[in-house]
């Protein structure tokens, strides 16, 4: 396949690695080669069979309305833009793209997202969620943690759920659930050593992406790629 890198930063650099490494040829644009969206052109993007990005929330949104409007597939691992995600799917369904979003592409942060769903139902506890990334990360809280939060809530939807966010150094990810009740304690932690986990699960995602038509979010096709 030939893939669209959007982002040179830390986790596009390394998913423009891994994707080479799987066998993809692979073409990259920073922010300001494509600046507005502006290099998401129609005979540019009809060469691509799917575009990966990792930008900033608004590049983002603007790649995406870009890419959907021109009927393309695009893998978005950027978070903090879901406040205008019912009007990215419906462009998606309109113009016959694919859009496949999540707030973590890490194929171990997913089976934590199952872990927390069995946790989630238990009574009696109270659930608090910390979470760690590097400085330059620029949405607080975390998508992993804001996942984490609604998944809580999908089992109980009273619940009252903590998140504290620190930004530190180069931090990759770190992400802890407590569940607390008068009795005990139960905790679950993840943590990133690196960036690929994200970038490797990206690839896969927009492997599995390629000629298919719809919206996903990675939670629900995880186990496919």
């Amino acid at each position: 396949m030939l893939l669209l890198v959007l982002g040179k930063g830390k986790t596009g650099s390394q998913v423009a690695t891994i994707a080479r490494e799987r066998g993809h040829s692979v073409r990259v644009l920073d922010l300001r080669e494509n600046t507005g969206a502006s290099a998401l052109t129609a005979p540019t993007v009809a060469q691509v069979d799917v575009v990966i990005d990792f930008t900033a929330p608004t590049s983002a949104v603007e790649n995406i309305k870009a890419c959907l409007a021109l009927g393309a597939r695009i893998v978005v691992g950027t978070t903090g833009w879901y406040d205008q995600l019912n009007e990215m799917k419906a462009l998606a369904f309109r113009r016959g793209g694919a859009l496949l979003y999540g707030t973590n592409f890490s194929l171990s942060v997913q089976e934590l997202f199952k872990l927390t769903a069995d946790i989630a139902k238990m009574k009696g506890y109270e659930f608090h969620i910390e979470e760690t990334h590097h400085t330059t990360k620029l949405d607080a809280p975390s998508g992993t943690a804001l996942t984490l939060k609604q998944i809580v809530l999908e089992a109980q939807p009273n619940a009252k759920v903590e998140i504290v966010s620190h930004r530190e150094g180069d931090a990759s990810g770190l992400h802890v659930l407590t569940a607390r009740s008068a009795s005990d304690l139960i905790e679950l932690r993840h943590e990133s050593f690196d960036r690929r986990g994200f970038a490797e699960g990206a690839v896969r995602a927009a492997e599995w992406l390629s000629g298919k038509n719809g919206v996903w979010e990675f939670r629900e096709i995880f186990e496919q790629v």
